[in-house]
């Protein structure tokens, strides 16, 4: 892949925590941030996958591209029955809606609560690579969430640019990886 610069890393950050919902999402960053000489740690919090099969589908194939990059990953407790509860009332919104955006915010709390306590200055997250989600939701409970901790700052990147949506497609062929067709929510089926 070309090397192209998108974006400076908030601070200059040469470590950044990374959410990941899946390992097509994360093809491209995780090489892309890799040849930057940026050290991504993937973090892997998904309660919002169902089933459980599922959930450990997704998961082993981010181990899979993790190893292959000498990147290290860190998987949260999954705990749909607490995810469950962060949206409920929200159930039949549509994509896009009310319960996606819940849905990032608990998340990427997550994400945001282990980045502090690791000392990880930055965290990004590949939600923002899927052309199923709104860039503008996943920025605010990014932002949201890391208002919530100390030290911790929001990478909003559009993750969708500088060719590495085009890269992102290669590499799901190249490395025949599962591509899911919902976000892995119940309700997204």
């Amino acid at each position: 892949m070309e090397k192209k610069t998108l974006a400076e890393v908030p601070h200059g950050a040469h470590k950044v925590l990374l959410h990941a919902c899946c390992a097509p999402c994360s093809s491209a960053i995780v090489e892309y941030l890799v040849q930057q000489g940026i050290t991504p740690v993937i973090f892997y919090s998904n309660s919002n996958i169902f089933p459980r099969e599922e959930y450990d589908l997704r998961l082993n194939e981010c181990i899979r591209y993790a190893l292959k990059w000498g990147v290290e990953i860190v998987q949260d407790v999954y705990d749909h029955g607490a995810w469950q509860q962060c949206i409920q009332g929200l159930e039949q919104e549509p994509e896009r809606g009310k319960r996606c955006l819940e849905c990032f915010k608990q998340r990427l709390l997550r994400a945001a609560e282990y980045a502090s306590a690791g000392g990880f200055p930055v965290l990004a997250t590949t939600l923002a690579s899927s052309r199923w989600k709104s860039l503008e939701q996943v920025n605010a409970a990014g932002q949201w969430a890391c208002d919530q901790v100390q030290g911790v700052t929001w990478w909003a990147q559009n993750w969708r640019k500088g060719g590495l949506q085009e890269r992102r497609n290669q590499i799901i062929r190249e490395e025949n990886f599962y591509n899911q067709l919902f976000c892995g929510c119940e309700f997204s089926r």
